[in-house]
């Protein structure tokens, strides 16, 4: 499940500090609840009980919203209710709906300011880590909550708060257990990476669920982004039973489960042996049966296991099925692609089969971005794609170019849909060079 924090306008308006946490607390690098402690002014509005149900209707917009906090409670005035109303909403007794509350006996005189003691409690993790860490400084704008693990990835010039930030997000989100800080990149060969536990438990085991299919894995060993669960959802949404998918860098299995679970015919590889356990951890936990799980480098899934079931596809000579490959490791994932050109070369004799069905790639990469300039972009993706693949991609074949997510600043993640075609996979002589002569260690500057 993912998260994100969103500061509200009155974070915006110099006019708003009534509602902040005392300034006091800036620069705080340990939680102490009590120096949250402040007293604020706000309006209130007295009226009797009876009339509850009519006259709050027309004050819904009105009301001082909080955490922990019911603006509409008892009145010490016997059978009253008062209402706590937002003070930068309502400057005084002309900034309420007169005519209809006067329609409903309610008065100016009705109309006063009160104290009102607000605490820790009182305000949101955003608000809080707002109000604490440096004016200055980005702050920390979002987290990704997986489990029971809250992730985050602190620049350098927050490490010094990362104790504070992690009690307080520990403390404020529901279902937290742990806030874990990544200390470095995405490990190119696994793609897991060094995790920092900042408080709570030491515990990696957890289970998410996503799209209604649930995974177990060990955040610490295996990579998981929950910002991508709905690019998973766009995939799976392509496949009809009896769809045939090979997914090269399957990790725990966000493409080859929900697929298999869809009663498509399944092959899912990945490296990493965790990743791999857990992927067959994820099929047994979803019952799934018509899949196959590898244990190997892409390049050999893609030259062996791909290969091998695609002849075997093609000899039915059957088209009422569609065959899609995902190759989700944005980082060189297209570092790969080189090996589907010349697949059959020494097969040529498949080019004579009926009613072939071309397998369509969904390849991820990254790629700077300009978003002044998207169709400069996605010219750069389509030339960084073919350049790899070693030729060009036919218009006919060039399914769709789709921006995927903001990966940082000025880094973009894109998938690139393409067929397969016979110029690729049997092409008898190399005619360019491979990516990795063309483009070497790209996937390292960019990761």
């Amino acid at each position: 499940m993912l998260r994100s924090f969103r500061f509200r306008h009155f974070w915006k308006n110099m006019n708003s500090e009534i509602l902040h946490p005392p300034k006091s607390v800036r620069g705080l690098k340990k939680l102490d609840k009590e120096l949250f402690k402040k007293e604020v002014s706000v309006p209130v509005l007295t009226f009797p009980e009876e009339n509850s149900n009519k006259i709050l209707p027309s004050l819904k917009k009105f009301l001082l919203k909080m955490e922990k906090m019911k603006p509409v409670r008892s009145s010490p005035i016997e059978k009253h209710r008062e209402v706590l109303l937002h003070p930068l909403a309502v400057q005084g007794w002309s900034s309420l709906p007169i005519d209809t509350l006067s329609s409903l006996n309610v008065k100016e005189e009705n109309y006063s300011t009160g104290k009102l003691n607000l605490t820790y409690d009182n305000w949101r993790a955003d608000e809080l880590l707002k109000s604490i860490l440096p004016e200055n400084e980005e702050g920390v704008s979002s987290y990704s909550k997986i489990g029971h693990i809250i992730h985050i990835n602190l620049r350098d010039q927050l490490l010094p708060f990362k104790e504070i930030i992690g009690e307080i997000l520990l403390d404020k989100i529901p279902g937290c257990e742990s806030v874990v800080n990544k200390t470095n990149s995405i490990d190119n060969t696994f793609r897991n990476f060094q995790l920092e536990l900042i408080c709570g438990k030491e515990d990696y085991l957890v289970e998410v669920k996503e799209n209604g299919v649930i995974y177990e894995f060990d955040f610490s060993k295996v990579y998981w982004n929950p910002r991508l669960s709905t690019e998973h959802e766009r995939i799976v949404k392509l496949l009809k039973p009896n769809d045939v998918l090979y997914d090269v860098f399957g990790g725990v299995g966000p493409f080859s489960v929900p697929a298999a679970k869809k009663k498509c015919r399944v092959l899912g590889n990945d490296l990493n042996p965790e990743s791999f356990k857990w992927l067959n951890r994820n099929v047994t936990k979803n019952k799934c049966k018509d899949i196959k799980t590898f244990n190997k480098d892409g390049k050999d899934f893609i030259l062996e296991d791909i290969k091998e079931d695609l002849m075997k596809v093609w000899e039915k000579e059957d088209d009422s099925f569609s065959i899609h490959i995902t190759m989700n490791l944005p980082a060189m994932a297209i570092e790969f692609l080189h090996h589907f050109r010349g697949l059959f070369r020494n097969e040529q004799n498949l080019k004579d089969t009926n009613n072939r069905v071309f397998p369509l790639i969904h390849v991820y990469t990254f790629i700077k971005g300009d978003n002044s300039c998207p169709e400069e972009t996605k010219k750069g993706v389509r030339k960084q794609t073919e350049d790899h693949l070693g030729v060009p991609i036919p218009d006919k074949d060039l399914e769709g170019l789709y921006f995927v997510r903001n990966v940082a600043p000025n880094k973009d993640m894109y998938r690139v849909s393409f067929f397969l075609n016979d110029d690729i996979l049997f092409e008898e002589t190399r005619k360019r060079k491979s990516s990795t002569e063309l483009c070497p260690n790209e996937s390292k500057v960019l990761c």
